[in-house]
């Protein structure tokens, strides 16, 4: 076989795997989204009005078009292992809590920007996304950032405040889109102005599941809860003098590997009776119970090339029997992933 004809059969069969992949995707996440609208629904009055399409459009103004992630552009994949606690069990039934599971980890700076840098204020909130269980078979996908918070109650309003900022550039007169936003939006302009230095590491830094998710153990009690993902090499953020390289994240996270794991424990904070499910924009009060679910091992890095990249999506709404979701929010989120998934093959 010709070079050429190599070339080209290998081309061909790289589109025919995306092609497949996506169709999975879009199938798993039309049937979830199906089941989060129908649960979401029932606890809270007001739907999403923003489609998952219309939020990847926004991120789009916010953040520019290309064929990358439409947010969270910037990443590396890591792979591990999830050993879940007796306590885990207790509160929810999902097989997960069972027995140990291989996970992907992809840690990654915000915005859609590809190319930023891990020093840009831009860059923060940092992410974790984290799925569950074989690649071909997962179980559960966690989207988290290192912000107890966030910036909307609702995916409608997220959407908004994108337009506004895609809109404010430099050269527009003041007041901005942005500022009328944030005016009457004060959540907003804490998350803005409110984040984490640079960290020292993607592993020095807690990560938040903020939408909230229900368990339901094994007699049918059901608990609201959210995420916390907390390092076990502790907090550590750069201060007020010399600052990071532009690009140190990535390269920092390959060379701890060989003084061992990396690792994070995974915590559920348990609602109590006034706190609200359906807008991640409040955290929940710091003094709400956490309850140990199991220790996240990063053993090592995954095959970092760009189709690995590109073939690997997180679907919010992923969740087994025994975790639902009580966030109306996860819904257009899980719409929204399979749009960014087929604009980037």
């Amino acid at each position: 076989m010709s070079k050429v004809n190599s070339q080209t059969l290998a081309a061909s069969q790289s589109r025919s795997f995306c092609t497949r992949a996506l169709s999975n995707i879009l199938r798993s996440a039309a049937s979830t989204v199906l089941l989060l609208t129908a649960t979401a629904n029932a606890t809270a009055q007001d739907k999403p009005v923003e489609t998952g399409r219309d939020l990847v459009e926004d991120l789009h103004t916010a953040f520019g078009e290309h064929h990358a992630r439409a947010v969270h552009a910037k990443g590396i994949i890591l792979e591990g292992r999830f050993e879940p606690t007796r306590a885990a069990r207790s509160l929810s039934r999902a097989p997960l809590f069972e027995h140990a599971t291989p996970v992907i980890v992809r840690f990654s700076n915000f915005t859609g920007f590809p190319n930023i840098a891990d020093n840009d204020p831009g860059a923060n909130p940092r992410g974790m996304a984290i799925k569950f269980g074989s690649p071909a078979a997962p179980s559960l996908d966690i989207v988290t950032h290192n912000f107890d918070g966030f910036p909307t109650r609702t995916a409608t309003e997220f959407g908004a405040l994108l337009r506004a900022i895609g809109t404010s550039g430099p050269g527009v007169a003041a007041p901005t889109p942005l500022d009328g936003f944030l005016a009457t939006h004060p959540d907003a302009k804490t998350f803005l102005t409110t984040q984490h230095p640079a960290p020292l590491s993607y592993a020095t830094t807690a990560y938040f599941g903020v939408n909230a998710v229900t368990f339901t153990d094994r007699n049918g009690r059901a608990r609201p809860v959210r995420y916390r993902f907390v390092p076990a090499a502790g907090e550590h953020y750069f201060g007020t003098g010399a600052g990071p390289a532009p690009d140190y994240l990535q390269p920092e996270i390959a060379k701890r590997f060989k003084d061992g794991p990396v690792r994070f424990d995974w915590y559920a904070q348990l609602s109590e009776r006034g706190d609200l499910l359906d807008d991640p924009s409040i955290a929940w009060p710091s003094r709400r119970k956490l309850v140990k679910l199991g220790t996240i091992t990063i053993a090592m890095l995954a095959a970092n090339t760009a189709e690995a990249d590109r073939a690997l999506t997180f679907l919010p709404g992923r969740m087994p029997d025994g975790i639902a979701a009580a966030d109306p929010m996860l819904a257009t989120r899980t719409e929204a992933y399979p749009v960014s998934f087929g604009e980037r093959q």
